[in-house]
């Protein structure tokens, strides 16, 4: 029987190194990051309402339809998936049948966060996060659901930084650690010398968020790993260069331009699956 998803991600946290992972938002997205060699990915719930409802990630993107398009995320890909799992999508209740629901989709970890529901964009303004109290009770609703047999790994979220300072999202993040969350993300620091702090006081292992011109500078995987961080996260990359790449195509289309920086139609099919479709089939003889 093949490793879980999970499996094969605290074997991957376990190896010396920074982890880079490039964020998907749908299955062919995923399949790239898995064909050009990274070994985890992140499905970002700010891509997935731009590709999927092209609206902001502003809570508007419900449960069912995350859960739908990881599950398609994870079938495509062998290397472990870690999911937005936003607030959880409702009380304790609500996410322990989020964090099983995760699981059986095929996600390797699922991360929850401590921002107010409706939820947005951690790099945007007008987030507001929940008291102590309830952002303690969701990581541990997250943790119990995992303890009593869901086979994945849990991501605690502070966006406590925001509106409450080091002071408070360090407090969280020390708590959120002392409860069993496998992965601590303390979300938006402002400079390397906060990044600095959260990993030297905060046990266990922590990922890094590089949002290209939001609040945190942008480091490189060999520095964020002198830091202290396990994971370096790229949740805007791909959905921005490919809105800037099918821009630009548009354009030439508009010019009566055929757009150069494309695919050829053999690798496009060879991406998609084709190749391995055909050779599949081949091996089974025709129907009579």
């Amino acid at each position: 029987m093949p490793d879980s998803p999970a499996k094969k991600l605290r074997e991957l946290l376990a190896r010396p190194g920074i982890i880079t992972m490039p964020c998907c938002f749908d299955a062919f997205s995923a399949k790239l990051i898995e064909q050009a060699g990274f070994p985890l990915t992140f499905m970002s719930g700010f891509a997935v309402s731009a590709a999927r409802l092209g609206l902001p990630d502003t809570g508007l993107i419900s449960y069912g339809e995350m859960l739908d398009q990881g599950r398609n995320i994870c079938s495509a890909v062998t290397i472990p998936v870690i999911g937005d799992a936003d607030t959880g999508y409702g009380n304790a209740v609500n996410i322990r049948r989020t964090i099983r629901g995760y699981a059986a989709a095929g996600f390797a970890c699922a991360m929850i966060e401590d921002q107010e529901a409706p939820k947005r964009c951690g790099h945007t303004r007008g987030k507001s996060i929940v008291d102590r109290d309830q952002a303690l009770t969701r990581i541990r609703a997250a943790v119990d659901e995992r303890d009593a047999g869901s086979d994945i790994l849990v991501m605690a979220r502070t966006d406590a930084r925001h509106s409450h300072g080091m002071k408070e999202a360090l407090w969280r993040c020390q708590a959120f650690a002392d409860l069993g969350a496998d992965i601590i993300f303390l979300e938006a620091p402002h400079d390397r010398q906060e990044m600095e702090q959260f990993c030297r006081q905060t046990p266990g292992y922590k990922m890094a968020n590089m949002v290209e011109q939001g609040d945190t500078p942008i480091l490189s995987p060999s520095e964020l790993e002198d830091i202290g961080y396990k994971i370096a996260a790229y949740p805007l990359t791909l959905i921005s260069a490919a809105a800037h790449a099918m821009r630009t195509a548009l354009q030439n289309l508009q010019e009566g331009k055929t757009p150069e920086q494309m695919l050829d139609f053999a690798e496009l099919r060879q991406t998609v699956g084709f190749d391995e479709y055909d050779r599949l089939l081949e091996s089974y003889p025709r129907n009579r």
